[in-house]
């Protein structure tokens, strides 16, 4: 998109502007209470952005507050700008996800295929350029693993699903938190059980499902709050948990709060953001989807997801219920799953596991004609930002028909294994060692300037932004934290490669904001991808202020750029209330990167500073 303002690196003719209005403010300090009165007129950002409030050493490793010692020689050196605090109904604002700018514009949408829950970012002129406050009482999230059970009440001040779900277990208020006892609408007694159950099903050793390692990546739709993929985790599984920002509007926020991986984003009408055969398990538990829908593309859809010989664990009432329209739907799901080349694998009680053909044999032995049709073989699989769903069936490449599966390592070996898509893009065994080898070094140097700052459970949700293999994520591995990988869409589309390692993440296109509610991670890792914006023709300001909204208070940013980048970026720390940690030259690779690491402040407008108190 283009930027939402003019902010390139250089600003030369800025000086001579903002002292005429330091002078005509000056003016209105002076002689403004007699033009205007001293009434306040309400919240207004501006207002909220005066009131702010730093908690001292509540945020992680502070000190005395000094923002107003500073050398005034110093400070002369550096082009202060300020950005006014959005209003605190602005608090859980996803620029691309909010309904009420589709209400604004007007837009034309077809509710019938879900497009109201798909992405729709705004133009340059209604962007919110204005700093995300937390909510009244904010407090820094609680640590895992206890944030998998349970979370502050008013870090998300939602209990609707309490009461709604309080009959399956969903989550339950207890004081100044909300609790999570595991259970789901389909496992009221705990997702573990549940999960034991489905590998039992599939007749896997010591009723695991990781399946000895061989089953690693999970996409779970329609998760709720994402209890399904918390019990995951410790059988060595991840799970990508996916829901929209439905009429269970909070539940991704839930997941991540947790320390969850979760991405907000829903089967309507676009291909969702992951590359071909990334699952070896999609689960769906009592998800209320349509899958008979336009020829069964949300199926299909699915299908290009699934790996080779990959399961879809689905818990419905069309798996069991014996009246008419349920028998019916389960006839005609029947009926299109075979087409597809899915066999059942187990069926039990309320629950039917399918599994995916792992060659082309299936698709060649059909008839002529039959549905839904293989894709063109011009089409790619793995092209998926903003591009519509196809109803049609992915066959395997020639390579992936010959292995009969995906060919992977198993977990953990995976992780480190060259993957066989490697191929894909021209890439040798060598470098991927290599890349894997650069960045362990890199990520150890970092948390030796992080190490003063941060303690073993500091660190939970971790998002690098520019991932290209995934070996940022990789080197991170014996640590407590998951990272969601993210590829900039118009690259090199190595997503694939990231899946094949074990490893989650989503394509993104960083002239948007992205699909996570505020303050949802950790610690952002930001590669040379300030200095990709602005060749793009994007605002990097704008992109500044978007990490902003996704880092948690007191989290880190750790940006790998170019000198000039870096000095761009100190320019706008006290106006983003980020607080420089180091900064140190890293010529691992390249000579001319700068890793500089930020520290977001906590700060509360004045009415969220009262309640805290």
């Amino acid at each position: 998109m283009p930027r939402g303002r003019s902010d390139g690196l250089q600003q030369k003719h800025s000086l001579a502007f903002l002292i005429v209005v330091a002078i005509f403010l000056g003016f209105l300090y002076v002689y403004g209470g007699s033009i205007f009165g001293s009434q306040n007129s309400g919240s207004s950002a501006l207002e909220y952005g005066r009131s702010l409030k730093r908690l001292g050493s509540s945020y992680l490793g502070a000190e005395d507050d000094n923002d107003g010692n500073q050398d005034e020689s110093s400070a002369t050196n550096i082009v202060l700008k300020s950005f006014p605090v959005c209003d605190d109904r602005h608090s859980e604002l996803i620029p691309c996800l909010d309904r009420h700018l589709i209400y604004q514009m007007r837009m034309k949408l077809d509710l019938s295929v879900m497009e109201h829950y798909e992405r729709h970012c705004p133009p340059a002129e209604r962007r919110y350029n204005c700093l995300i406050p937390p909510p009244s009482g904010y407090k820094v999230p609680i640590k895992w693993p206890q944030s998998r059970d349970e979370v502050w009440k008013a870090n998300i001040p939602h209990t609707h699903l309490a009461h709604e779900k309080s009959d399956q277990n969903w989550m339950v208020e207890k004081g100044d938190k909300i609790m999570f006892p595991g259970g789901g609408t389909h496992f009221h007694y705990g997702a573990d059980k549940y999960i034991a159950s489905i590998a039992n099903m599939l007749n896997f050793s010591n009723n695991n499902l990781n399946n000895e390692g061989r089953l690693r990546t999970v996409l779970d739709v329609g998760c709720g709050v994402a209890s399904f993929g918390a019990y995951l985790l410790s059988s060595d599984i991840i799970a990508m948990s996916l829901a929209p920002n439905d009429v269970h509007q909070n539940q991704i926020q839930f997941a991540l709060e947790r320390g969850i991986p979760a991405y907000l984003g829903i089967l309507g009408t676009k291909r969702l953001p992951y590359p071909s055969r990334s699952f070896e398990l999609v689960h769906c538990s009592r998800c209320r989807i349509d899958w008979l829908q336009r020829g069964g593309i949300l199926l299909l859809e699915l299908d290009r997801l699934l790996r080779p010989g990959g399961y879809f664990a689905y818990s419905s009432p069309e798996a069991y219920a014996q009246d008419e329209e349920n028998l019916k739907i389960w006839k005609e799901m029947s009926e299109l799953v075979e087409s597809m080349c899915w066999k059942i694998a187990a069926k039990r009680n309320q629950t039917v596991v399918w599994q995916k053909h792992g060659t082309n044999d299936c698709y060649m032995e059909r008839k002529t004609g039959a549905h839904p049709p293989l894709c063109h073989p011009e089409d790619d699989p793995d092209a998926v930002w903003g591009v519509n769903m196809k109803a049609c069936i992915t066959p395997y490449s020639d390579h992936d028909n010959r292995a009969e599966g995906s060919g992977l390592a198993a977990w953990p070996a995976r992780l480190t294994t060259p993957p066989p898509r490697l191929s894909d893009f021209g890439y040798s065994n060598e470098m991927f060692e290599k890349d894997t080898e650069l960045w362990q070094r890199r990520v150890a140097k970092y948390w030796d300037l992080l190490s003063p700052k941060i303690a073993s459970n500091t660190l939970r949700n971790i998002m690098d932004m520019k991932a290209y293999m995934g070996s940022f994520a990789a080197a991170l591995i014996d640590k407590n934290v998951w990272v969601m990988n993210v590829v900039p869409n118009g690259g090199v589309n190595t997503l694939k490669l990231i899946y094949d390692r074990g490893l989650i993440g989503s394509t993104h296109d960083w002239c948007e904001a992205f699909s996570t509610y505020p303050r949802t991670y950790d610690l952002l890792h930001a590669w040379n991808i300030l200095s990709d914006i602005e060749k793009r023709g994007c605002s990097v300001e704008d992109l500044l202020l978007e990490m902003d909204r996704v880092l948690r208070p007191t989290g880190f940013l750790i940006i790998r750029d170019k000198q000039t980048v870096i000095d761009f970026v100190k320019k706008y720390l006290s106006a983003l209330h980020w607080e420089a940690i180091d900064s140190s030259s890293d010529s691992v690779q390249d000579g001319d990167e700068v890793v500089f690491i930020i520290q977001k402040k906590l700060w509360l407008t004045s009415e969220s500073f009262r309640d805290a108190e």
